[in-house]
């Protein structure tokens, strides 16, 4: 397939996503699926989609330097051509600024008419020959630091009031970076060395997690189309996620709640260090998801798990009080966690989604408790940094529930690797993006109390 024909997928894919709030991860992988691609240009139609949606804003910043209209005047196709365009001449040394433009303009060509076509040359030429403008002459700091790490104004704002100004930078700057990918090896089946040997075999460079005993790293290839996936030997799961597991740690026999579970990464971890005794009942709202976790279960080869199509603030109407020893929330959330993997969150999500969500992850741990024993752990988790889901809903949660502690002893069940986070607090812990090469990630460890007892 020639580039330019990449480059039009590209410019299709950007545009799906920007009118349809579509979430790019799902529309690459539709589009590789669906497409005729070369196995060799998915790599770049990759790179081109998630780049320029995570530099978007620092793109625009540039661009609009150069462009006598502001950039929200032009048609959206126009906008997101010059986008990803410069988006090569900045950030991809590989792909020389001539054959970028020379792609941009033939493809401006089919799309528009002369006109826009030499608008698109004359911009793209002019920062060519110019350079890009310095970010240094914005005088607000935290506009300057929005611009630069290419995050919206509100997300970096509120960061810096809940972290501070050195935290957020370091977010903002984790969250441009490529991130690592990991996997869970399914040690019903198999041990890590034997996952290894098999990947190598295949192609794939992976080694030894330095921080997740059950976890492997991967810095070269694709699990999804090796025999390890198919053969449900491995979970391509983030290592922070994976901590979920640790912390619950499930013994064998017991009856564990999952309330949230598509698409069934933490149900299946938990069931496998049951070593496939107990049961795993898993919930969640959407049918389709559900068939998700049902997928995950008959590739892994588990037999204690139990899936329902359920919204769990509805739980207790199907349950029975006090009928499980553990239980886990991994509460919808807005997701700020993971930008690093769904960029294009950064300018989907609001303050008013972070509200909103605060509260159902509030109604889903009011409505779940009752369903804990005494004496047993419920554990909460989202895939944000955001406070308002986190530390505040577990601290009203603890406030409102006289039979419920913070866990002070959860970090005695932790790989050893995550004792020094900055975000490790009695009880609680957050995973802050490029701290320990996880994705954005809370956790807490939450005991109900033994009535007359402690």
């Amino acid at each position: 397939m020639k580039q330019g024909n990449v480059r039009e997928a590209v410019l299709d894919l950007l545009l799906k996503i920007e009118k349809n709030q579509a979430y790019s991860n799902l529309l690459i992988n539709d589009t590789i699926k669906k497409s005729q691609l070369n196995p060799k240009d998915i790599p770049l139609l990759t790179e081109l989609v998630y780049g320029t949606l995570q530099h978007q804003r620092t793109l625009d910043f540039y661009l609009q330097h150069f462009s006598k209209r502001p950039l929200g005047k032009l048609d959206t196709w126009v906008h997101i051509l010059l986008r990803f365009t410069l988006y090569q001449m900045v950030y991809l040394d590989r792909i020389p600024d001539r054959a970028a433009i020379h792609e941009a303009v033939q493809i401006s060509k089919k799309r528009g008419h002369q006109g826009i076509s030499g608008m698109i040359n004359g911009i793209l030429r002019s920062i060519q020959r110019e350079g890009i403008p310095k970010t240094e002459k914005i005088k607000d700091a935290d506009e300057r630091l929005a611009i630069e790490t290419s995050h919206p104004d509100w997300m970096i704002s509120r960061w810096i009031k809940q972290f501070g100004k050195e935290k957020t930078e370091a977010i903002a700057k984790a969250n441009l970076t490529h991130p690592i990918h990991s996997a869970r090896v399914n040690r019903t089946k198999t041990t890590v060395d034997e996952v290894l040997q098999s990947l190598e075999q295949a192609g794939i460079d992976a080694e030894k997690s330095k921080q997740v005993p059950e976890s492997i790293t991967i810095s070269k290839g694709s699990l999804a189309g090796t025999s390890a996936f198919s053969d449900g030997l491995i979970t391509i799961q983030d290592e922070g996620s994976m901590l979920v597991a640790h912390i619950m740690s499930p013994q064998k026999g017991e009856t564990i709640l999952d309330a949230c579970a598509a698409p069934g990464g933490k149900s299946t971890h938990i069931a496998e260090m049951m070593e496939n005794t107990g049961e795993v009942v898993s919930l969640d709202i959407h049918k389709h998801k559900v068939g998700l976790i049902d997928q995950q279960v008959k590739r892994l080869g588990l037999k204690n798990i139990h899936t329902e199509v359920m919204d769990a603030r509805h739980a207790g109407k199907k349950f029975e009080a006090e009928s499980f020893d553990r239980i886990l929330i991994d509460a919808p959330c807005s997701g700020l966690g993971v930008i690093q993997r769904k960029p294009d969150l950064k300018w989907t999500k609001s303050a008013d989604d972070v509200k909103r969500l605060s509260q159902i992850q509030l109604a889903i741990l009011d409505a779940v408790w009752p369903l804990l024993k005494q004496g047993g752990r419920l554990v909460y988790s989202t895939c944000t940094v955001d406070m308002e889901e986190n530390h505040e809903v577990i601290s009203t949660f603890i406030n409102n529930n006289d039979d419920s502690k913070l866990d002070k002893d959860m970090y005695k069940r932790l790989p050893d690797a995550f004792l020094n986070c900055s975000g490790l607090k009695p009880g609680m812990l957050q995973l802050f993006p490029g701290e320990k090469g996880t994705d954005g990630f809370f956790i807490s460890s939450v005991c109900k109390t033994i009535k007359g007892g402690s």
